[in-house]
């Protein structure tokens, strides 16, 4: 039987949760030591109070609260139960933007992380990213490939650009690494729309966001660790001068209406 209050990690923190939360906790446990994978079949009910000797009524609220999480599906009809679920990576993202909703985070912290994260993913990549990858990056560069006409153009524009980042995010041997630079890039994709910057099209900046990107690629290409790094280095430094100040603007305009 697992023994919820034994010795470990977070042991104080887990003992004020409620018993469904502390049992659902000691499932997840228990599905990393047997080993278990995405769509293997968890016990049923009964073995479960038995081997968490909790009740009926504990036992289910835990599992409904695994489901909420993504961590177990349950199937109906014949062969159906209980199975070890795999959240997917935009449910990650939202579940980690509802953490960070409420704490007031800025386009300086954003970038803080984007430049000590973003170079040293791409010198990773060098030379080992494939031609059909690599010709991923340029077709997304293609969506921009003309300066943006209006406002909205240069908003879509921008979140297009981001969709570049996260996609040399999927590629990316480090599983966390990746996970917090798409995570970055959602955030400030989502900022862009919901505090509407970029209120005008900049097309200096337009060019040498693009000709950042296609020197990048073609460092990529050739192996280049440490250019691919400097590269991004200056781009994502560009890239947080132009946010910081277009948030500026943004302020400015709020307080004159």
């Amino acid at each position: 039987m697992t023994n919820l209050t034994s010795p470990g990690p977070l042991t104080e923190d887990r003992a004020r949760r409620s018993r469904p939360v502390r049992v659902a906790d000691a499932i997840k446990d228990w599905v990393v030591e047997h080993g278990l994978q995405p769509g293997d079949r968890l016990p049923g009910e009964a073995e479960m109070i038995a081997q968490f000797g909790m009740s009926k009524g504990t036992i289910r609220e835990a599992m409904r609260l695994l489901q909420a999480q993504g961590l177990v599906v349950t199937k109906t009809g014949p062969g159906g139960g209980s199975f070890v679920g795999e959240v997917s990576k935009d449910r990650a993202h939202a579940l980690l933007g509802n953490y960070f909703y409420f704490r007031n985070i800025s386009i300086d912290d954003i970038y803080q992380v984007r430049i000590a994260l973003e170079p040293e993913l791409v010198a990773s990549l060098a030379g080992r990213l494939t031609e059909d990858q690599l010709g991923d990056l340029q077709e997304i560069m293609s969506s921009y490939a003309e300066p943006a006409k209006d406002a909205e153009e240069e908003r879509a524009q921008h979140v297009a650009s981001l969709v570049f980042h996260a996609r040399l995010a999927e590629f990316a041997d480090n599983a966390l690494l990746g996970f917090f630079i798409g995570f970055m890039a959602q955030i400030l994709a989502d900022l862009t729309v919901y505090k509407r910057l970029y209120s005008k099209p900049n097309h200096e900046l337009w060019k040498q966001g693009r000709d950042h990107q296609a020197g990048l690629v073609e460092a990529l290409r050739r192996g280049d660790a440490q250019g691919a790094r400097a590269i991004m280095l200056e781009h994502m430094q560009m890239a947080r001068r132009l946010m910081e100040d277009q948030e500026a603007v943004v302020m400015k305009r709020f307080m004159a209406e």
